[in-house]
């Protein structure tokens, strides 16, 4: 007889998520202000606040900018990239244009893509990542500028050699947002069976999961269907290919965006606040950061929102 030692996830039974968490920690999160979230700024630890939505989309743009402004020939390098958000995508292309930057010696990854029957989606499927990513951004780089199509990187085909080029290409920065699960990319908490029924993974455990095909957690599923897809579920593929901790890890910098609109103003105080304190717990992947050397929390002031009883 398994004797459980956590608390059953409030949201889907089944799985390990955030609700599992020691209540005084939830009850801590819940407590912070802009004021508190500005001063958890630890060594290797940063959190950055924008004031205007185009000022945050231009910094997250510029990231791209940067990163690739660093490739040459003998050494290339790159960014890892996500889809949520995307209104950097456009203003990366703009830029790159603007500035004529070449970047036949730089490299992009795409951090995630669907699958469906065990097998990527298509870029024809209207949700396809890889679709969004050239649509947004690759597409409307000038031709005599843009990346060779060897240098784009998808988590599709291969994921071996997906992962192994993070050994053969500098990752610079991988950028993401933070889902309603608390996940980067899509490394969502596991399910709550087998060995992990009593226990989440341990934090070694979990660190070991390279580019895969995973299992998505219910949270996930219909926040996509929330933003991507006005609320049908049932268009939402329930697993997806995912770059993994042991790719994250061999990027200099994580670089997370938050304007408000993929979590919760309680989501994101939660995860800010684990990192800061270092409490990495795989029911919380985010978390795990904390073990990163170089992490970035950039988030919109207003997209913070308070955490407080409020009736609509």
């Amino acid at each position: 007889m398994i004797t459980m030692t956590r608390p059953i996830s409030k949201v889907a039974p089944g799985w390990w998520d955030y609700t599992t968490l020691d209540p005084e920690l939830l009850a801590d999160a819940a407590r912070l202000d802009e004021k508190d979230l500005s001063q958890l700024t630890r060594p290797g630890f940063q959190v950055v606040f924008y004031d205007t939505l185009e000022e945050f989309y231009l910094a997250e743009a510029l990231e791209y900018i940067q990163a690739w402004m660093q490739a040459t020939d003998s050494q290339p390098a790159g960014i890892c990239g996500p889809i949520g958000p995307t209104e950097q995508l456009p203003l990366v292309a703009r830029i790159v244009n603007a500035i004529g930057l070449n970047l036949h010696n730089a490299h992009f990854w795409g951090m995630d893509e669907w699958v469906v029957q065990g097998q990527p989606v298509p870029i024809t499927h209207p949700l396809s990542f890889a679709r969004a990513d050239l649509d947004l951004c690759f597409n409307r780089i000038d031709p005599k500028l843009r990346l060779p199509d060897s240098h784009l990187h998808f988590p599709t085909g291969d994921l071996d050699a997906y992962s192994r080029s993070f050994d053969q290409v500098r990752c610079v920065v991988m950028q993401g947002g933070q889902g309603e699960v608390k996940h980067w990319a899509f490394n969502d908490p596991l399910q709550r069976t087998g060995e992990f029924e009593a226990n989440p993974p341990s934090i070694q455990q979990y660190r070991q999961l390279r580019t895969r095909i995973v299992n998505l957690h219910p949270m996930t599923i219909i926040q996509n269907a929330r933003t991507s897809g006005g609320g049908n579920v049932n268009m939402v593929p329930v697993q997806a290919a995912s770059v993994g901790p042991v790719e994250t890890w061999k990027a200099e910098r994580v670089s997370i965006w938050q304007a408000g609109m993929h979590d919760n103003p309680f989501g994101m105080r939660l995860t800010t606040l684990m990192i800061a304190k270092h409490i990495p717990d795989s029911a919380v992947p985010m978390s795990l950061l904390a073990d990163h050397p170089d992490v970035r929390f950039s988030f919109y002031r207003k997209g913070l929102g308070k955490v407080e009883a409020e009736m609509h």
